[in-house]
């Protein structure tokens, strides 16, 4: 049997080696108090890693189709509130046309009438040149300053502006505005309505005048449906869009939740093992200074 001689300086070497693995036990327990994060770098756990950074890019796409959903609905609800109000303006124009044609021996009174007309039409414009982010909601992906000019003409295309809202799902968030007032040239369009209805109030003669109002009612009557229509498109849009919200925030909660998991300390565990550390630390400095602390002169004394 060979024995092996267990020299002061081996056994301070060793010694000193347990100690300063304590003590990377410890300053690592300190280093994920300090950051919350068990993982500081990819060597602490590479499978861990991995889940994280696949988790983190999942969750960066999450937030994105989020976004696009928030950008959308605004683009909808900006159209929706526009359609709202001017739906409120055509109804009053057909009231008017209503008064128009049994006010036949009113002169005066047809000549306000007109003149309302002639301010919903301008109003109606106004809506229908209604802006989101500096961009004309009704003039589809054209780059104008106005989706409409004061004729009733039409500057925008016919182009749709959409929004990638989930994986392989892209939803169109606008309507374009021949959709909703008419194509430049159809008899139905709503400007050119109007301002045919006022003329028709403004005709002295009955018969031309009765005639007149009676085509242009009809004629209201296919524009206010049209806008209708229009606003059940993007109601119907914007409930889908918000769905599709709804569910990206709640995958968002899911994927940070799992994230947390992968990577975030356990804090009362980590707590209870660096202050067992600590001890277990402070135990070891008492022993090998005990150990330690006997030299060659303490044994010839």
């Amino acid at each position: 049997m060979t024995a092996f001689r267990v020299t002061q300086r081996s056994a301070s070497s060793t010694m000193m080696q347990g100690l300063q693995a304590n003590l990377g036990r410890m300053q690592k327990l300190q280093e994920q108090l300090s950051s919350g994060r068990r993982i500081s770098r990819p060597s602490d756990a590479p499978v861990a890693t991995a889940e994280a950074m696949q988790f983190r890019g999942e969750l960066r796409r999450t937030e994105q189709y989020s976004r696009n959903a928030a950008d959308g609905l605004a683009w909808l609800g900006t159209a929706d509130a526009a359609l709202t109000g001017g739906l409120e303006l055509t109804r009053r124009a057909k009231e008017l046309t209503l008064q128009g044609i049994n006010a036949t021996g009113n002169t005066q009174g047809r000549l306000a009438l007109a003149a309302e007309i002639d301010s919903l039409r301008a109003g109606l414009l106004d809506i229908a040149n209604t802006s989101y982010l500096d961009r004309p909601v009704f003039a589809g992906t054209a780059a104008v300053a106005v989706a409409y000019l004061p004729d009733g003409t039409s500057t925008g295309d016919g182009g749709s502006v959409t929004r990638s809202v989930a994986p392989g799902t892209t939803v169109g968030v606008n309507v374009a505005g021949t959709e909703v007032f008419g194509a430049d040239g159809d008899p139905t369009q709503l400007f050119t309505v109007l301002s045919e209805l006022a003329t028709a109030l403004r005709d002295p003669d009955g018969a031309a005048r009765q005639v007149a109002l009676d085509g242009g009612l009809a004629d209201l009557d296919t524009a206010v449906d049209r806008v209708v229509s229009s606003l059940g498109q993007i109601g119907a849009r914007y409930d889908r869009v918000e769905t599709l919200r709804n569910r990206a925030d709640d995958q968002l909660i899911t994927l940070t939740g799992r994230l947390s998991e992968t990577e975030d300390i356990d804090l009362p565990k980590t707590i209870v093992d660096l202050q067992m550390q600590e001890v277990a630390y402070q135990a070891a400095l008492g022993a090998t200074a005990r150990v330690v602390q006997p030299s060659l002169l303490d044994f010839l004394r």
